[in-house]
């Protein structure tokens, strides 16, 4: 599929409206909307780790896998479906493909005994954010799954933004492999 954009503004959007996928026209505050947005500030939230933090190779390509699925993810959450709609809809193959790369990133890391505190090194800090980001864009998901109903968009793409937040998760604690997980204290500072 060829995309082409010649020309970037319209105006069509200028009294509160957008295009949908399917081109039919809504509300830009309808939850629609809300969710591939979302999903597109955690793409972008995943752009500012590639350009900032300096991740390791291994991370770097997956984190560029992600953004390329975010796309997809956020095509199926801008469109809704139609009646014999086969057009590239997120399925549970991608939710399985994160699975293995958490499994794989994990192997090796030492067991958790504490929560995490986001931070350690730049490329941790930024998976960190991006991680966040994806969080709500998944409670975004959830909250257009719960508006319109199952039939009218795709549960797997809130199991995909979830499974890539415990990926984003696992990836920010490969990021401190060297310097270690900065790990919360309960209670530290009462009484200082």
């Amino acid at each position: 599929m060829s995309i082409v954009l010649s020309k970037i503004y319209t105006r069509a959007g200028d009294e509160g409206t957008t295009a949908l996928g399917d081109m039919s026209r809504t509300s830009k505050t309808d939850p629609r909307i809300d969710a591939y947005a979302a999903v597109d500030e955690a793409n972008a939230a995943l752009g500012v780790v590639l350009a900032l933090g300096n991740p390791e190779e291994d991370v770097a390509t997956v984190v560029r896998w992600v953004q390329n699925d975010l796309f997809d993810v956020g095509s199926d959450l801008c469109r809704p479906p139609a009646e014999g709609d086969e057009r590239s809809r997120v399925d549970d193959g991608y939710v399985k493909r994160l699975e293995a790369a958490i499994d794989r990133f994990n192997d090796g890391l030492p067991a958790l005994r504490s929560f995490i505190l986001p931070g350690g090194t730049p490329a941790a800090a930024l998976l960190h954010v991006a991680r966040t980001s994806v969080r709500s864009a998944e409670r975004r998901a959830w909250a257009l799954i719960e508006a319109v109903g199952g039939e009218q968009a795709n549960k797997i793409t809130a199991q995909y933004l979830n499974r890539a937040a415990d990926l984003l998760f696992v990836l920010a604690r490969v990021a401190n492999r060297e310097v270690g997980d900065v790990t919360w204290t309960p209670g530290e500072n009462r009484g200082a």
